[in-house]
């Protein structure tokens, strides 16, 4: 499995909206037995660093809460993060992630799962787009007596 293909499937999870999540996943879960907690939800601060004017010294920009989750599924491991507060957020991601891993089952969940998520994140941040865009302001000067 490439990195890069877990690293897009966890960001897909954590940008989503945990209704939703819990909506799409549910059917696909394993009985709570199946499920071996590592580490039950649990909710801590992070700091965020920024760069000044985007590529200078970084600074300390201040503090984010996040939430996180492991499990193991059939002996696979599975890691949640997710900002805020909502530990079932990060359990499901953990899950999600466990399954995800399995071999058999990979492109199937992919399917079910991923695609359509990273479709919806797509069109939510293209209708933020929009909003922004209509919102826009320009502005002009005259320039007098020239």
């Amino acid at each position: 499995m490439e990195t890069s293909t877990r690293q897009d499937w966890l960001s897909v999870l954590a940008h989503t909206p945990p209704p939703r999540l819990r909506r799409l996943l549910s059917p696909q879960l394993p009985p709570a037995p199946q499920v071996e907690w590592l580490r039950r939800a649990e909710t801590g601060l992070v700091m965020l660093q920024a760069r000044a004017g985007g590529g200078g010294a970084r600074f300390n920009l201040g503090e984010a809460s996040v939430s996180r989750a492991s499990c193991r599924i059939a002996g696979r491991l599975g890691h949640g993060w997710a900002l805020g507060s909502n530990g079932e957020h990060a359990e499901l991601i953990a899950q999600a992630d466990a399954l995800l891993q399995d071999p058999a089952r990979q492109d199937q969940l992919l399917a079910l799962w991923i695609a359509p998520l990273r479709a919806e994140r797509a069109a939510r941040r293209d209708h933020a787009a929009r909003e922004a865009a209509a919102s826009k302001v320009e502005f002009f000067t005259l320039v007098r007596g020239e």
